[in-house]
């Protein structure tokens, strides 16, 4: 029989998984992932997430495995040095194959190049990450690639992630982008590498975006442990409406995303957070911004 928390979470949608292939290690592939979302809360749907390719590739290899599990697997792309950075035709290919989210630059950004330079507190990768892939001009502009990267995703009503960017870059990327009239825009984990304060998630907010944060910074079995507090806070501070959960795991090693939700958003109602307002940032949130 399901607990209280699992029937609260059912039908939940994580936007953040990092199951496998992947040049890191990782815990399961795409398919395991979906189905243990589906065994054990009934989930909606993943979004399963690499930052060296387009995994749409990946959920088509395994369609004989998904097809038979209820919960959707989708795929995107990060716009990383591996696959050329803002390259429009690889974001062409990813969405018209199917692809629902761009992450631009996370392992390639300057920013994350800034807080990790020698990958500290990552595995250590298979293939040089350290490419950076700027975004603003020494003019201070945005870069001419941006604009075709926008175009491609508007086109599709995609979701774009800021990726691992510094926080006005983030800001001038999301100005364009509403500019080009794209409404499903997300900002992950701003206290984690990018480093952007409530004030400027606001910024965000008011540009449309939601702003994600993620069971990996504060499960107590993984290794970051950040207190519970702490998002609470968040999310009180910008709104469950603007507020996004998601896992990011799938690391070996690491807990499953079901078992992080299950501590995390447990310890969330420890702390009187709504159960509405926990439903609307795992489900009603990400159906919305996947169009599901």
């Amino acid at each position: 029989m399901a607990s209280a928390i699992e029937k609260v979470l059912s039908g939940m949608v994580d936007m953040h998984v990092h199951s496998g292939p992947s040049p890191f290690p990782r815990e399961f592939n795409h398919a395991e992932a979906a189905r243990d979302a589906h065994e054990r809360l009934q989930m909606k749907a993943i979004v399963v997430k690499s930052h060296h390719h387009n995994t749409v590739m990946d959920l088509l290899a395994l369609e004989g495995e998904l097809r038979n599990i209820p919960t959707q697997a989708f795929g995107g792309i990060a716009l990383n040095g591996m696959v050329g950075g803002l390259n429009p035709w690889a974001v062409q290919m990813c969405l018209q194959m199917g692809g629902k989210v761009v992450w631009f630059p996370t392992f390639s950004s300057g920013r994350h190049i800034d807080c990790h330079p020698e990958h500290a507190g990552f595995p250590t990768p298979t293939v040089n990450l350290t490419v950076e892939k700027t975004v603003v001009s020494v003019d201070g502009e945005l870069v001419p690639e941006v604009s075709p990267v926008l175009d491609q995703i508007a086109e599709a009503g995609a979701v774009l992630n800021g990726g691992h960017m510094y926080p006005e870059d983030i800001e001038m990327v999301f100005t364009a982008a509403k500019e080009k009239g794209i409404d499903r825009m997300v900002v992950s984990h701003p206290d984690f590498v990018i480093g952007a304060e409530p004030e400027q998630c606001r910024k965000y907010i008011d540009l449309g975006a939601f702003i994600e944060h993620e069971m990996h910074m504060y499960d107590p079995a993984a290794s970051m442990q950040w207190p519970i507090e702490n998002l609470y806070n968040w999310i009180s501070q910008l709104g469950p409406e603007h507020t996004v959960l998601s896992s990011d795991f799938g690391q070996r090693g690491m807990p499953k995303p079901v078992d992080a939700f299950l501590r995390v958003c447990g310890a969330l109602l420890d702390l009187g957070l709504p159960e509405r307002d926990l439903q609307q940032m795992v489900r009603d949130n990400p159906s919305h911004l996947l169009n599901i």
